[in-house]
């Protein structure tokens, strides 16, 4: 049973309460001026819906399939590292509240437990991230590993070349444990010649995080991903770059239907997830609001999450006059003013104190 919060906005404040300052300050933050993380909910905030009446909608179908696996809403959740400083279960408490609820999880290579844990906690699908920490027999190691234990795709995380000056979290004088890990050495000399021998030694359907242009989406594809994932790591690495949705039409127009998007970024709201879809994603991944629902109840706090997340989803198709989410099309968004400062609880208007810093 998911825990009885109505909205997020008191799944945030919950989440404030009970987490460790130290984790706060590392799950909320951004790189340097926060400007590239304040784009990905301006970006957001800066389209309107276009809805369209006299529309059947008394029966609504918000599922979809990513990468042939259903999911009950549009909605993954991202790989996060030091999982472990959210919630004790750290990636089994996520895993078990994909599965409960009916989406798929990514588990990243620098969060706890062990990668076979976290597989054996759950049936499949879940999808396994990596981040490069050594050389190319260091990479087929693991994946060894991964395979052995029954993942259902590799994702490969290509924009940490360095880690990004976090400024909230170096005031704090805090690293989290994925922090204080090697390997940046080998990040920074990946190219897409190692991108194809990690794709073709795994042999698993491979997802590229991190492309931020149309001109990396067409070589992507170029190079047989299976999907490309849309993001700027949440706006904690290259400060001062484009929102995720900003980044979203011209990938979209790049890759066609050469393979599937995901787009994460400032994802907190049902009509958030609404918009990406229009704009050419396949599905959307939470970061955050994932990170805020483990704070705030460990995995029944995440189940919470997407139920509350389902609802507006099947709110804003409804009065959108849209019974499936394959039915969503750029027609159904324009720009539009936003009318509030963005930063990164700028969805939640009724937050005490505004923002919970």
């Amino acid at each position: 049973m998911a825990l009885d919060f109505v909205t997020n906005q008191e799944i945030i404040v919950a989440a404030r309460e009970k987490l460790d300052p130290h984790a706060w300050i590392y799950l909320t933050g951004g790189a340097e001026s926060e400007t590239t993380m304040r784009r990905n909910r301006l970006g957001l905030d800066s389209l309107a819906l276009r809805p369209r009446v006299l529309v059947d909608v008394s029966s609504l179908d918000t599922s979809t399939t990513f990468l042939g696996h259903r999911l009950r809403v549009p909605v993954l959740l991202a790989p996060i590292g030091s999982l472990q400083i959210l919630t004790p279960e750290g990636a089994v408490a996520v895993a078990k509240a994909a599965a409960e609820f009916g989406t798929v999880n990514f588990v990243s290579s620098v969060t706890q437990p062990a990668l076979e844990e976290v597989a054996a906690a759950t049936s499949p699908p879940k999808i396994f991230q990596l981040y490069v920490q050594g050389d190319i027999k260091w990479v087929e190691a693991l994946l060894a590993r991964v395979k052995r234990a029954g993942y259902s795709a590799l994702c490969l995380t290509v924009d940490t070349a360095i880690y990004g000056r976090r400024e909230r979290q170096m005031m704090d004088r805090f690293l989290p444990p994925s922090r204080r890990q090697t390997g940046y050495e080998h990040r920074a000399t990946l190219t897409w010649e190692t991108m194809d021998a990690i794709k073709e030694f795994a042999g698993l359907p491979f997802i590229l995080k991190g492309v931020a242009t149309a001109e990396d989406a067409e070589l992507a594809v170029a190079h047989g991903v299976s999907a490309v994932y849309v993001s700027n790591h949440g706006g904690r690495q290259l400060d001062h770059g484009r929102g995720t949705i900003d980044m979203l039409p011209e990938i979209a127009a790049a890759v066609g239907k050469r393979a599937e998007i995901v787009l994460d970024g400032g994802i907190l709201r049902g009509t958030d997830v609404v918009k990406a879809l229009a704009l050419g994603a396949n599905a959307v991944a939470i970061g955050k609001l994932q990170g805020w629902g483990l704070g705030a109840g460990g995995k029944d706090g995440l189940l919470r999450v997407l139920e509350i997340l389902e609802n507006e989803i099947s709110v804003a198709m409804a009065l959108l006059g849209v019974t499936r989410v394959d039915q969503l099309a750029p027609s159904y968004v324009c720009p539009g003013a936003p009318v509030a400062f963005a930063h990164e609880m700028s969805a939640f208007p009724h937050l005490p104190g505004g923002r919970l810093g």
